[in-house]
C-alpha cells in the first residue's frame, strides 16, 4: 500500500503549493452554500469544472463498526463531504433503526425519518433533507428494531422509495454498531464494506468479530471489506493493527480485507463533535480531514465489486429479511 503519511504530505504541498482555496475553512464557513452549483443535477469538481457523470451508476458504501464509539458516524459524515468535493451527488443514510444520530452530528432535528417511509406515512423525497454542506441525509428510524419485521407490502413499499435515491453518485449507508441482522444486510448489499476500527484492543477484537461472523454468513467471500484505523498516532501503529487484521482474516477465515487507510488522532474532531458540525468544515487541513481526503482518493481509484447496481441491493438487502 502507498505510504498514507507521505501521501498526505504531498496533499498539503499541493494546496499550498497552487494556492488552493478549500471549500471550507478554519471557521466554520459551510462548504458549500445554498444554491451552490454542486447540489445541483449538473455537478462540479473541486476546480469549478463540469464533473463527468458516472453513467447512472450509483455506489453505495456501507460503514459499520464491531462496537460503538470508534467513529463509525465520523467517518460516514466526513467521507461525504470529501466526495461532495469531487463534485459528486452524495446521499448519507442513517441505517442505525435504534438510535440513529447522522442528524445529531449535524445539529438538526429532520421532522420526518426512515420510520415514516416504512409505515408509508411519508415518501423518500419527503424525507430527503439537504444540508449546508453540499450533501443530503436520510435520517434513521429511531426505534424500529428490525427490517425483517417489514410486511411483505411495507418491503416492497421500501424498495420503491430507496430506488429514489439512485440517481445520486454516492449512498453511504451508515449503520449501527454489532452484528445484527440488520447489519449484516447492508453489508451484504453495499458494493464497498467499510469497517472501522481504533488501536483499542476491545474495538479490534469486536472488529474481527463482525468480520468473522461475514465469513461464517456468506458464501461469497469477495465482499468488497475495507479496514480504516481510526485515532492512531502513527502511520506505522496504524499499520500493525490493519496487518493484524488482515492477515488473520486471510490466514483463519479465507476472507480478503484491504487496508484502505487511517486517521490520525486529532483534537479537532473531538472539538467538532462537541460543535456538531463535520470536522473536514471547522478544520479543512487538519490531519482528520487530510485522512480523510486520501481515503476517498483510495476509494475512487479501487474498482466496486460488480453487484449489479441499485436494483440488485434492493434484493439481496430483502433477500436476507
Amino acid at each position: 500500500m502507498e505510504d498514507q503519511a507521505e501521501k498526505l504530505r504531498e496533499i498539503v504541498r499541493q494546496k499550498n503549493g497552487a494556492g488552493e482555496k478549500p471549500a471550507g475553512t478554519g471557521n466554520g464557513v459551510p462548504f458549500y452554500k445554498n444554491g451552490d452549483a454542486s447540489r445541483k443535477g449538473g455537478a462540479r469538481g473541486a476546480n469549478g469544472g463540469d464533473q463527468a457523470p458516472r453513467g447512472g451508476k450509483t455506489r453505495i458504501i456501507t460503514v459499520t463498526s464491531g462496537k460503538g464509539g470508534v467513529g463509525k458516524t465520523n467517518l460516514s459524515v466526513n467521507m461525504a463531504l470529501a466526495y461532495a468535493r469531487l463534485g459528486k451527488k452524495v446521499v448519507v443514510m442513517d441505517a442505525d433503526l435504534g438510535l440513529a444520530n447522522v442528524n445529531v452530528m449535524l445539529n438538526m432535528i429532520p421532522k420526518w425519518n426512515l420510520y415514516h417511509v416504512i409505515r408509508k406515512q411519508k415518501t423518500m423525497k419527503e424525507i430527503l433533507v439537504e444540508t449546508d454542506y453540499g450533501i443530503s441525509i436520510v435520517a434513521g428510524a429511531s426505534g424500529f428494531s428490525k427490517i425483517a419485521n417489514l410486511t411483505e407490502d411495507e418491503r416492497q413499499n421500501f424498495i420503491e422509495e430507496l430506488n429514489t435515491l439512485s440517481n445520486a453518485d454516492i449512498i453511504i449507508i451508515d449503520t449501527s454498531a454489532g452484528v445484527s441482522s440488520n447489519v449484516l444486510d447492508f453489508i451484504a448489499a453495499a458494493e464497498d464494506a467499510v469497517i472501522i476500527t481504533t488501536p483499542e484492543p476491545t474495538a479490534i477484537t469486536d472488529a474481527y468479530g463482525i468480520i468473522k461472523i461475514i465469513a461464517t454468513e456468506y458464501d461469497n467471500l469477495n465482499m468488497g471489506l475495507k479496514l480504516v484505523v481510526n485515532r492512531v498516532k502513527s502511520a506505522a501503529e496504524a499499520k500493525k493493527v490493519a496487518d493484524r487484521m488482515t492477515n488473520i482474516a486471510g490466514q483463519f477465515l479465507n476472507l480478503k480485507v484491504d487496508y484502505l487507510g487511517f486517521i490520525y488522532d486529532d483534537a479537532v474532531v473531538s472539538q467538532a463533535v462537541l460543535r456538531q458540525r463535520p470536522f473536514m468544515v471547522i478544520d479543512p487541513k487538519c490531519k482528520a480531514s487530510l485522512c480523510v481526503q486520501h481515503i476517498v482518493q483510495r476509494m475512487e481509484k479501487s474498482e466496486p465489486r460488480e453487484t449489479g447496481g441499485f436494483a440488485s441491493m434492493m434484493k439481496r438487502l430483502f433477500g436476507r429479511a
